[in-house]
């Protein structure tokens, strides 16, 4: 099994280019369903991208790749011809996004058959949102044998959801859902991350009517779809944090390009406070190594608050930054479980309920550890870079998952960084 061999303490100094963002690509890969032929660029090669391609092709749509050149291209087409409207498990166990078919499947051929999801190991993240909504707009639904179940005989009514809390997930579902609906739907207390925006401009192109204001989203669905369209991805905001957070440990000079500082106002606005120099231009950041780090505190929220997805990234940050600084995980249960391994490697980090306190400024030291989720690896790989000696990380599946080019991105950086 291939493991990360990184030595630590080299000063990086270059630029990054920030891919595709892979939580808005899935989405609208399960979106792809409701189309005739669609063509998405910037999309991110990464396994996750790859095991919902696997899927698509096991439910029937067509998929070109084309990866040979910097304009590279992901073409779906759906002839109708041999649908299948099973999402199997072993194309979904591995990956949460899988249930998304389900909205999609459910809204256009009224019937679907999805295995319950898998993913990281963060939280019991259930479905019940997922099928509380798509049971508003007149689905029925059962789960027998590790599979969910939805029925719509004669298509799906449109309705009025509102979520008792914010999940993206569920709001993407209900989304697709509503797409195909007849009616008007009314989605109340939704998620409103980038990656769902960019799913409803996707949406508007295949021709549904939505609007959004506030926590609140109206669509019409769809009368008559589009013959072809084409879309961009937006930027992985959640890569573009974990590099900004490396330049701020590391970098001399580091540029981040292809983003927009906008949509990542809340962590631009946590480097500041750390006392980490950041300069915006229209689409890119460039981040300096601070001297001296500021302790800070930080509550996980759905957007636009910040992101659970970089509190692991943060929190090596904060093992560098004087006195005690804490984070508050306020969206899963159980998204701390890269801190023994900080530990391990000498952080100062105590657990109590859902908050961590972490001591600083703390000299970390290479050690062997073990990725337990997606971003708890790269925190690892962080904290690789500016620990003493070597640090060698197993399980960089997880990494596979959501980062592209990760070591070559790092390398260009002058990073020590390898595949052993």
């Amino acid at each position: 099994m291939q493991k990360l061999s990184i030595k630590g303490k080299n000063k990086l100094n270059g630029t990054i280019l920030i891919s595709g963002s892979k939580n808005a690509t899935l989405p609208i890969l399960a979106a792809s369903i409701l189309a005739k032929k669609v063509r998405l660029t910037n999309v991110p090669f990464v396994k996750d991208i790859f095991t919902m391609l696997e899927l698509l092709k096991f439910i029937g749509i067509k998929i070109k790749i084309n990866n040979r050149n910097k304009k590279r291209y992901i073409e779906l087409k759906n002839d109708e011809k041999s649908i299948k409207t099973l999402a199997p498990y072993k194309l979904v166990k591995t990956m949460r996004a899988g249930v998304l078919v389900l909205g999609s499947l459910l809204t256009k051929y009224k019937k679907a058959k999805v295995s319950l999801p898998g993913g990281c190991a963060i939280g019991t993240r259930p479905v019940d949102l997922h099928l509380f909504a798509l049971k508003k707009l007149g689905a029925k639904i059962k789960i027998k044998n590790g599979y969910i179940i939805a029925e719509a005989k004669k298509g799906l009514v449109g309705g009025k959801i509102n979520f008792p809390s914010i999940s993206v997930g569920a709001t993407e579902n209900a989304l697709l859902a509503a797409c195909g609906a007849q009616g008007e739907t009314v989605i109340s207390n939704c998620a409103i991350e980038p990656e769902v925006i960019d799913l409803i401009e996707f949406l508007k192109k295949l021709g549904c009517k939505i609007k959004i204001s506030n926590r609140k989203i109206i669509v019409k669905g769809i009368r008559s779809i589009k013959a072809q369209i084409k879309h961009k991805i937006i930027f992985d905001r959640i890569e573009a944090g974990t590099y900004l957070v490396a330049g701020a440990l590391l970098g001399e000079k580091i540029i981040i390009k292809q983003v927009n500082p906008e949509i990542i106002k809340s962590e631009l606005n946590i480097l500041k406070k750390m006392g980490i120099k950041v300069l915006k231009n229209r689409n890119s950041i460039t981040v300096f190594k601070s001297k001296s780090l500021k302790k800070v505190k930080i509550s996980t929220k759905p957007y636009p608050g910040f992101p659970t997805d970089l509190q692991a990234q943060f929190m090596v940050l904060m093992t560098q930054a004087k006195g005690v600084s804490k984070i508050k995980e306020n969206i899963f249960e159980n998204r701390f479980m890269h801190v023994p391994e900080l530990k391990r490697m000498g952080a100062k980090i105590e657990i109590r309920n859902r908050v961590a306190s972490i001591s600083g400024p703390t000299k970390l030291n290479g050690a062997e550890v073990m990725a337990t989720d997606l971003r708890a690896s790269v925190s690892l790989v962080l904290a690789g870079l500016i620990a003493e000696n070597r640090t060698i990380i197993n399980r960089i599946y997880h990494l596979e998952r959501g980062y592209e080019f990760l070591e070559k991105k790092l390398k260009n950086c002058k990073a020590s960084i390898k595949r052993i």
